[in-house]
């Protein structure tokens, strides 16, 4: 099952070789893990087993200005559990791209070992002056400011349909975490996808509530390199 990241010399991001056959079942993935917000509540981190669940996305901020009050708390305990760390902005279509990462780099600490930032890109309907071109824009300006200050290019979190929607032929070099709850994702336009969340309905010791869970598309020794690879992250 292991596959081989070839990096591109674009920031740090990584790619995976266009050989790999994806694993039709989740338990089948080598790497596990799982998203949480405010909405989890108050997690009880030591009872979360980091040889089971390898990695975690925590929300930081959203839009503009709002920051996700349980972040600093869940980035903090995450981190002395031994989880690999990473922190995802819900983006706002009426928002511009310097609001949002200013909004975001405020929030989120700066660590060569964490994972990169990810931008959750989904449909919204409450921009409607904001035409795809300016959309495009918005993202293009937020993720290039996010690479320039983490040293790691952002990771798109999408669905398929929103990917063909305003992704596809875009934005070259960024990798995707893909939301798909039925199926094993597709490889859209040959871009491979790195992350799958398969379910937002998962069960975890130490969680109270529903939690999204998801999968890495390597091995061990493929998360590894992910979590080294950096340009000037400190």
């Amino acid at each position: 099952m292991a596959v081989a990241l070839l990096s591109l010399g674009l920031g740090g991001a990584l790619f995976f070789s266009q050989n790999y056959l994806n694993p039709q079942n989740f338990n089948d993935y080598a790497v596990q893990g799982f998203d949480v917000s405010r909405h989890q509540g108050e997690i009880q981190w030591q009872k979360i087993d980091p040889k089971k669940y390898q990695f975690v996305f925590i929300k930081a901020t959203e839009g503009g200005d709002y920051q996700d009050p349980k972040f600093q708390e869940n980035w903090l305990n995450a981190r002395q559990q031994g989880l690999a760390v990473g922190a995802y902005h819900f983006f706002r279509n009426c928002k511009t791209g310097e609001e949002q990462a200013k909004n975001y780099i405020q929030a989120v600490p700066k660590k060569s070992d964490s994972l990169p930032p990810v931008m959750d890109l989904e449909f919204q309907w409450t921009c409607p002056e904001v035409n795809a071109e300016q959309l495009q824009q918005r993202i293009r300006s937020m993720a290039e400011k996010l690479e320039q200050h983490y040293g790691k290019k952002p990771i798109f979190y999408t669905t398929p349909n929103y990917y063909k929607t305003y992704i596809e032929g875009q934005f070259e070099g960024y990798t995707l975490w893909l939301q798909d709850l039925k199926n094993v994702p597709p490889r859209i336009d040959q871009r491979p996808w790195m992350f799958w969340q398969y379910s937002h309905t998962g069960k975890i010791n130490g969680i109270n509530t529903d939690v999204d869970l998801n999968v890495f598309r390597g091995n061990i020794a493929d998360f590894k390199l992910l979590l080294e690879s950096k340009n000037s992250a400190q």
